[in-house]
C-alpha cells in the first residue's frame, strides 16, 4: 500500500486519501490544544501561507494520547484553532499515533522515519514529518523542534520561488 492510498478524515468529516495531496509537499504533524507546544500552530500556519504557493500543505491531526491534552470534538477543535490562530491549513479528525490504534498513516510516517535511536513511537505533541511531493517521507522532526526551523529542509524539497 502507498502512503497515497491511505484513507483521511478531514474535521469536517467526509472520507479522503493521502492521494488527494499528491504533488503537493507534506508537513504532517500530530497536534493538541491544551499542550504546552500549542502556540506551534502559529509557526505551523506561517509556513503554510509563506509556502502553499511553492505546494506545501500542513496536515493537523489531533491527538488526546499525549496526558489528554486535546479532549475536545472536532467541532471544539475546529473552533479553538479558527478562533486562537486563524488556521487555515486542513485539520483532520482525531485520531491515535501509537498502539494497536495508531491510524495507518501515522504507521507509515513512523516507518519510514524513526526518531532517535530508531524508535518508531511519537513521543508527544507535535511531531511532525515531512512528505515530498511524490509522497516519500523525507524526515521527521521533534515536538521542540519550532516550526521556523524547518524552514531549511523544506526549501530544500520545494520547487524555487518564482521571482
Amino acid at each position: 500500500m502507498s502512503l497515497y492510498d491511505i484513507e483521511i478524515r478531514p474535521i469536517t468529516g467526509e472520507t479522503r486519501r493521502v492521494g488527494d495531496y499528491a504533488g503537493k509537499t507534506m508537513l504532517v504533524v500530530n497536534v493538541a490544544s491544551g499542550c504546552g507546544l500549542t502556540p506551534q500552530y502559529a509557526g505551523l500556519e506561517a509556513l503554510y501561507r509563506r509556502y502553499q504557493d511553492r505546494g506545501l500543505v500542513v496536515l493537523g491531526f489531533p491527538c488526546n494520547q499525549f496526558a489528554r491534552q486535546e479532549p475536545g470534538d472536532e467541532a471544539a477543535i475546529q473552533q479553538f484553532c479558527s478562533a486562537t490562530y486563524d488556521v487555515s491549513f486542513p485539520l483532520f479528525r482525531k485520531i491515535d499515533v501509537n498502539g494497536a490504534n495508531a491510524h495507518p498513516l501515522f504507521v507509515a510516517l513512523k516507518k519510514a522515519a524513526p526518531g532517535i535511536l530508531g524508535t518508531e513511537a511519537i513521543k508527544w505533541n507535535f511531531t511532525k514529518f515531512l512528505v515530498d511531493a511524490s509522497g516519500t517521507v523525507v524526515t521527521r522532526f521533534g515536538p521542540r523542534d519550532e516550526p521556523a526551523s524547518l524552514m531549511p529542509a523544506i526549501d530544500k524539497v520545494l520547487p524555487p520561488a518564482v521571482a
